[in-house]
């Protein structure tokens, strides 16, 4: 195994720059003459517009532009950021740039003000007049439909943005009908808000003749790209989407956002350059959230406990606009694992989207998978008990076995690899699973419940199927290496060079990424759904076998008397297999710049090479949890995480632990803390993190991570993807373990999040209970 090659634990070559503070984030840039903007955002959550007063804004020294709907449309930009997956026969209103009519969330903006400071901003925003008519409001998921709901479009009954479906309900429906056994489960999966480290934020730059620069934190420069041409009426060769460092994405900042058209549209009225950067308040209030489903599912069981059909029937908020992606989240793209590990013949799936007066819902660390698989394995948990089972038992009997891969599951999805069983084991082996009964006894002598909690999750990796990598070679004796995949702090920069450097035998510390600009590399898959490292991976792959073979042509053409098939490359060299004639790579590249080469090897070793993925790739493992409640309190903490995950072929066991690592801790903030709430009139009541529970250290314990390598058998390198792994399994196998801790304490149900408060309703309740029942036999 090669020191810096694949499946090293190489340390990232970023953090240095990170670490002695020499990154360099959106807000860190600044230009002469620079403009600040400010967004005026709506107090309510549903109100006509009346007029909109700017008169005593406009007058403040300073300001130089105040912006409304009207005069955005006049300045010819377009008012409306469109969703890129529509629905099919669904009521499609994308979200506003600013504000036309009526406001339909808290913190929609109405105005937007470029000023010399942001002092100045603050002044006139306080300045700005818009006179609102509260209107009534629907912020519960659940209800949105009912009779009686204020209507969030007038053209939506019911509040409705579309209905999906996806299966055979009829052999669905025969499949219950002989069942043995049939468990029936209700779920809330709650709203919840990305939260990156780094804010959203743009530097808008127009020089007239030559266009825009748009510096901003992104996932991928060419769908911004795209959006800014159509929403400003300007084309693509006139606009340079630029990203810096960006310090996370989580989905979150893929999308097009009214801000970032503003001060684009500023700059190019304006002539010069307008950054507008969000405080912590304003992303909780204009960021796209998370999840935020009520699931109906139910699963059918013969009499030795296989399953025979899944039907599942959910609602899912997509907020007051549809943002990007939004109805492809709550449909498509968990499709491919609603079945998960399991041999599940049938399923029938129904998902109603539907507006509220909320913001909107789009993409966030999983895109679906995670709910997907938080309702099955909630599901899968409360049919053991049921059927008095154990929850490694009934997963035995119906998982997929190892030998019968690849294996098509019931929505037309082909995994071509994995060992649940035996992944599911070595998970439970590492956890001291049969030393778990000892652990809780001793628990119960200090007067605490704890339990033990496990899921089994299958993901699938999402995304453009294609990529492309250009490689270039530099005069000071580098190779760069040009992706449109874009690092939100993954670690990119040490991944793919140690890809190409193993293929190419060469030093890694030789090799320069280049990401994040439509002028260097214009087109690009952007990084989300797992999706990086196999796209880019692979694709690094192909071109180096590309530029191997170019290498050998090139170095025929410039030597006399040599063959191409002569030609052999190893050590970072070509050498000829019939005399002792060697050079190496570097060495060639430079050689090739400079000599006449036939037409057909133009540009030298210069070469650009396509991925094009075949199928899906699909991770999967199994997350044990174990957690102490406090009955008194209802606090839980965490004492014990296991994860054993299959990726596939491990490239860098470091960064994989990495992101293990950070994406179990979402989940469990999400298992135990994290929930975006509003009131009855749509006012958000978690607009900082005195309000919002993020998970801190002190709420966790030690992640025991492991890996098996089960080679992937779609792609040259047989990997999988890790990047959203840890989020998926982490809230069933939380909940399942606080569940486990209180069954007999006659809690069989809690939603998230699993706050103390919660937790201690729970117990309450089910005293009560239990006592109401005691006195009916009494």
């Amino acid at each position: 195994m090669k020191k810096f090659g694949i499946g090293q634990p190489v340390k990232r070559r970023e953090d240095l720059r990170f670490l002695t503070g020499r990154g360099c984030y959106t807000d860190d840039l600044s230009r002469p003459g620079q403009l600040v903007g400010m967004a005026v955002r709506a107090p309510l959550a549903h109100a006509e517009i009346g007029e909109i007063d700017t008169t005593d804004a406009e007058a403040l020294p300073g300001v130089h532009l105040v912006l409304t709907a009207e005069r955005l449309k006049a300045m010819g930009v377009s008012n409306e950021i469109a969703c890129l997956a529509p629905p099919k026969d669904g009521v499609v209103h994308g979200r506003p740039v600013l504000a036309e009519g009526r406001v339909r969330h808290v913190g929609e903006a109405v105005a937007f003000i470029v000023a010399e400071s942001r002092e100045a901003a603050e002044a006139a925003r306080d300045l700005v007049f818009a006179d609102l008519e509260p209107l009534d409001t629907i912020v519960d998921t659940a209800r949105a439909g009912d009779p009686d709901a204020p209507s969030v479009h007038e053209d939506a009954p019911a509040n409705r943005a579309f209905v999906w479906s996806f299966g055979d309900a009829v052999k669905t429906g025969e499949a219950f009908s002989r069942a043995a056994h049939v468990t029936r489960i209700r779920i809330r999966n709650q709203r919840v808000a990305p939260n990156a480290m780094e804010p959203r934020a743009i530097l808008a730059e127009y020089e007239e003749g030559k266009g825009f620069v748009a510096h901003l934190g992104t996932q991928g420069v060419e769908g911004i790209l795209h959006q800014f041409a159509t929403l400003l009426g300007e084309p693509e060769e006139r606009i340079r989407v630029v990203t810096p460092d960006v310090g996370g994405g989580f989905g979150m900042k893929s999308f097009m956002y009214p801000e970032y058209v503003l001060a684009m549209a500023a700059s190019r009225a304006l002539k010069r350059p307008v950054k507008w950067t969000a405080d912590r308040n304003e992303s909780f209030l204009s960021d796209t959230h998370g999840r935020d489903l009520v699931s109906e599912a139910a699963l059918a069981f013969d009499e030795e406990a296989r399953i025979l059909g899944y039907r599942i029937e959910t609602i899912a908020n997509m907020g007051a606009y549809l943002s990007n992606f939004a109805p492809a989240i709550a449909t498509m793209a968990p499709l491919q694992v609603v079945p998960g590990p399991y041999r599940i013949p049938v399923v029938h799936q129904q998902v109603t989207g539907v507006y509220t007066h909320t913001q909107p819902i789009d993409a966030y660390r999983g895109a679906g998978r995670p709910e997907a698989a938080y309702l099955l394995e909630r599901l899968v948990q409360r049919a053991a008990r049921e059927m008095g089972l154990a929850p490694d038992e009934i997963r035995r009997r119906n998982f997929v076995p190892e030998s019968a891969m690849p294996w098509t599951n019931a929505t037309g999805a082909t995994y071509d690899s994995g060992d649940f069983l035996g992944t599911m084991e070595a998970a439970m082996a590492r956890a001291d699973w049969d030393g778990f009964e000892a652990r809780r006894e001793q628990a119960r002598t200090r007067g605490l419940r704890r339990g033990i909690g496990m899921a089994y999750y299958v993901e699938c990796t999402l995304g453009a199927p294609s990529e492309e990598v250009e490689l270039h070679f530099t005069d000071d004796g580098r190779l760069r290496l040009y992706v449109g995949t874009q690092s939100n702090g993954q670690g990119h920069e040490t991944a793919w060079p140690q890809v190409l450097a193993d293929r190419l035998d060469i030093s890694p510390e030789r090799i320069e990424i280049v990401q994040g600009d439509t002028a260097a590399k214009p087109t690009g898959g952007g990084t989300g759904g797992s999706r990086s490292l196999q796209m880019i991976g692979n694709a690094c792959v192909v071109a180096a076998d590309a530029l191997i073979a170019r290498g050998r042509e090139v170095w025929a053409a410039l030597e006399e008397g040599l063959e191409a098939e002569d030609v052999e490359y190893a050590a970072g060299e070509f050498f000829s297999r019939r005399s002792n004639r060697r050079i190496g790579l570097f060495e060639l590249a430079e050689l090739a710049r400079s000599a006449e080469l036939p037409e057909e090897l133009a540009g030298g070793l210069d070469i650009a090479a396509t991925y094009t993925r075949p199928a899906s790739t699909f991770p999967n493992g199994c997350h044990i949890a174990e957690v102490e409640v406090d009955p008194e309190t209802g606090v839980t903490r965490m004492v014990r995480y296991t994860v054993v995950d299959d990726f596939g072929v491990v490239i860098n066991p470091m960064l994989v632990t990495g992101q293990v690592h950070g994406g179990v801790v979402q989940g469990i903030g999400q298992a135990l803390g994290e929930a975006v709430a509003y009131d009855e009139d749509g006012q958000l009541l978690t607009g900082s993190f005195m309000d919002y529970v993020m998970p801190r250290a002190d709420d966790l314990c030690r992640i025991d991570f492991h890996f098996r390598e089960i080679p992937c058998r779609t792609n040259p390198l047989g990997i999988k993807g890790c990047g959203e792994a840890g989020t998926i399994g982490a809230c069933p196998a939380v909940i399942n373990a606080i569940l486990d801790a209180l069954w007999d304490d006659g809690v069989h149900e809690i939603d998230m999040p699993a706050t103390p408060h919660r937790v201690w309703q729970a117990l309450r309740d089910a005293r009560a209970a239990g006592d109401g029942d005691r006195r009916k036999v009494a």
